[in-house]
């Protein structure tokens, strides 16, 4: 069976960019493959170096997530990169063969350092994190990587890292992964813009039903209604995009032709959207409330997990210290 790696920054509860994006399709990826699913907390320090702590508060809240939406500890091996210092190892091996310049053409990189304010991004950690990345994938000799079409750049440097070490050494130690792209529907937040933590505008999988509603209700809409006998334009309508995820085809037919015809309101259409996304989350929430119960039940998981992950990472490490001639 295939291996697959993937993982995410703890970055607190997820939200609905996440489970469409992302959890979703790691639900259904663990049916069809060997999968190892990681909290990325060191990756996390590249930028919260300053404030660990909002890692560690993060942890508990993102892996409940990632249960209650269906990711199951007995498909998939979940774990915590910091519980396998053979990430670290490699990390270190491999930043020793890689050259500067591939860090530095990085496009994450250059618009990071323009783009992101109030953090200090100019230190080592920062600058080669794409091979901590390398890292990850490479440690349980992953074949196949989930990422957008955005993010082909960081796995086309893992691979050049990989040929480069396979070169170096004279083995075909670590097979070039290869990108599973997967097709994400483009979620718009509560203003309209991409649907993110730093823009304030997001719907949390946890958030309970009066939330959401509280959320959805004064949402932007179509600029062209101004009035309710104004005629709307769905397409340029963020309340519709979300209505083409999580409303059935009969609704679609029903909003669209009530926005284009003025025969709906706004508060009208919210109505339809907010009972179709409560109808979603239910489930999520109900096993979410009983993971909560069980205390200490992430911990005990990411411990197990980690023991998993660490057998495979050991093996490959050492393979890698033998052709590096590391080993008495």
């Amino acid at each position: 069976m295939k291996r697959v790696l993937s993982g995410m920054r703890p970055s607190g509860k997820l939200h609905l960019g996440h489970l469409e994006g992302v959890l979703k399709n790691w639900k259904r990826l663990q049916g069809e493959y060997k999968c190892f699913f990681f909290v990325a907390d060191w990756h996390a320090l590249t930028s919260e170096y300053a404030n660990p702590s909002v890692i560690r508060e993060s942890v508990e809240e993102m892996v409940l997530d990632w249960l209650s939406v269906g990711i199951d500890p007995e498909k998939a091996v979940i774990f915590l990169q910091s519980m396998v210092p053979e990430h670290a190892e490699l990390h270190l091996l491999l930043s020793m063969i890689t050259p500067l310049p591939w860090l530095e053409r990085n496009p994450t990189y250059k618009e990071q350092l323009r783009e992101v304010k109030g953090r200090d991004l100019s230190t080592y950690g920062f600058l080669g994190y794409p091979v901590l990345q390398a890292a990850d994938i490479l440690a349980y000799k992953a074949d196949l990587v989930p990422i957008g079409v955005d993010q082909l750049p960081h796995l086309e440097l893992t691979r050049e890292i990989a040929r480069r070490f396979n070169y170096l050494y004279g083995k075909e130690v670590f097979p070039e992964p290869q990108p599973l792209l997967t097709e994400t529907p483009k979620l718009p937040g509560l203003d309209g813009r991409k649907m993110s933590k730093s823009y304030s505008n997001v719907i949390l999988i946890s958030d309970p039903p009066e939330e959401v509603r509280k959320k959805i209700l004064p949402m932007v809409t179509c600029p062209h209604r101004v009035r309710r006998k104004d005629p709307g334009h769905p397409e340029h309508c963020p309340v519709y995009s979300l209505h083409l995820v999580y409303s059935r085809k009969e609704e679609l037919s029903h909003v669209e032709k009530g926005c284009r015809g003025a025969e709906i309101g706004c508060i009208d259409c919210k109505e339809i959207l907010i009972k179709n996304i409560l109808e979603n989350l239910e489930p999520i929430h109900e096993r979410r409330d009983d993971l909560k119960e069980q205390r200490g039940i992430v911990r005990e998981l990411l411990k197990q997990g980690s023991e998993r992950a660490r057998k495979v990472a050991t093996k490959t490490m050492e393979e890698v210290r033998e052709v590096m001639g590391l080993t008495l």
